[in-house]
């Protein structure tokens, strides 16, 4: 599992530049990653390389300035804003004497701490699980010896064996719990496809205001707050628009950069709901420096999910934050392309329901003509053709 950070542990943030220009904001944004998994940062340790040492990642200088750094704080935990093999993990560990965790495991751990359903439960268990078996693999050379282990080895087997095996065991459990989930909502999904309601998934990057926005819109009482990874479990609602009726609408778990592909792989069943959506609301914190490369890296895991083709219009939330009024901008072909709205103050909401009342009206006049060229009468020939096999 994930080694999760205690509550209010005091932590060092170690962040290093290999030539990226967005240094402040990933420095921001592993702020915001460490003090949503409940830790109390105390120190930060930065610099510049051209690669990542072998050993430590760091390099034997650096690993002393976060050494100093964590004796100044009476730190016992170091947060590396990377991927961390597991022998560098091993080694930072050995020679620093406190925990060191890396992005993929400060991430695991939140969403271990904000899975709510079963379903959003073992999904988080079957990603731990992945990112544990690669330090079982290639890290616990420790393991590597024979130990009394009543009931469980065959003649032979060592610890790391049977962990593996064990880990193996629980992972095909997992996954196969999963699959009869994804079952059950692909049914859901197909029954809703024949009908003419239209699907509509809130995508984002994390933290951009989904959750605010879906409870303005819904009013569902969806838990929202400022932080990373508020909402993991998807939410639907129905939205009630006076010219069409009924939509449904879902909220789903944020993106972010470096998105553990063991989570992308253990979500599929949540987030295959999103590629089979009729229409994907962007939401886009517009008041952040780096919004262009937080859309960049939506669109990146909606390419790995297989919701690349899904229709979406980008609504740029926080206008309150950025001084802009609401407005809604349309392509050559009239089509509304972006909506300005800030969820918080329900500024631009009423041009967002326009155009779900748009997105709906399409749909229904979609689904008439499939369902009335279904329906159509058989040509003479075909009547002919149908009489002369009997």
């Amino acid at each position: 599992m994930s080694e999760r950070p205690a509550a209010g542990e005091r932590a060092v943030i170690v962040q290093l530049d290999f030539g990226r220009d967005d240094i402040p904001e990933q420095l921001e944004e592993v702020r915001l990653l460490a003090e949503s998994a409940g830790a109390t940062l105390c120190g930060e340790v930065y610099g510049r390389r051209q690669s990542p040492d072998a050993a430590t990642f760091a390099g034997k200088g650096k690993v002393q300035e976060v050494a100093a750094e964590l004796a100044a704080h009476d730190a016992d935990l170091v947060i590396f804003n990377h991927e961390l093999s597991p022998a560098q993990q091993r080694n930072l560990e050995r020679t620093l004497q406190c925990r060191v965790i890396d992005r993929t495991s400060l991430i695991l751990d939140i969403f271990a701490q904000r899975a709510q359903s079963a379903e959003g439960k073992l999904q988080v268990e079957l990603a731990q699980l992945d990112h544990l078996a690669t330090r079982l693999v290639r890290g616990w050379t420790h393991l590597e010896r024979q130990k009394g282990g009543i009931g469980l080895r065959g003649p032979g087997e060592t610890q790391l064996e049977t962990d593996r095996r064990l880990l193996g065991i629980r992972v095909k459990l997992l996954k196969e719990r999963l699959a009869k989930v994804e079952r059950q909502r692909g049914v859901q999904r197909k029954a809703r496809a024949r009908g003419d309601v239209l699907n509509v998934s809130l995508v984002g990057y994390t933290n951009a205001g989904k959750s605010t926005l879906f409870n303005a819109l819904t009013h569902a009482g969806v838990y929202a707050a400022n932080q990373l990874f508020a909402t993991l479990d998807t939410t639907s609602r129905k939205l009630w628009l006076p010219e069409v009726g009924n939509i449904v609408i879902s909220d789903t778990v944020g993106f972010i950069r470096d998105l553990p592909h063991s989570l992308v792989a253990a979500f599929h069943a949540t987030l295959e709901a999103t590629a089979q959506a009729d229409l994907l609301l962007h939401v886009v914190d517009s008041a952040s420096p780096s919004r262009d490369d937080q859309i960049a890296e939506v669109n990146k895991v909606l390419l790995e999910i297989g919701a690349q083709d899904v229709p979406q219009i980008l609504v740029l939330n926080k206008l309150d934050l950025t001084g802009l009024p609401p407005a809604a901008e349309r392509d050559e072909y009239g089509r509304i392309q972006r909506v300005r709205v800030s969820a918080r103050t329900g500024e631009g909401l009423p041009l967002l329901r326009e155009t779900l009342t748009e997105s709906a009206l399409e749909k229904a006049r979609t689904t008439r003509h499939r369902q009335s060229t279904d329906e159509s009468p058989p040509t003479p020939d075909t009547v002919l053709d149908s009489g002369s096999s009997l």
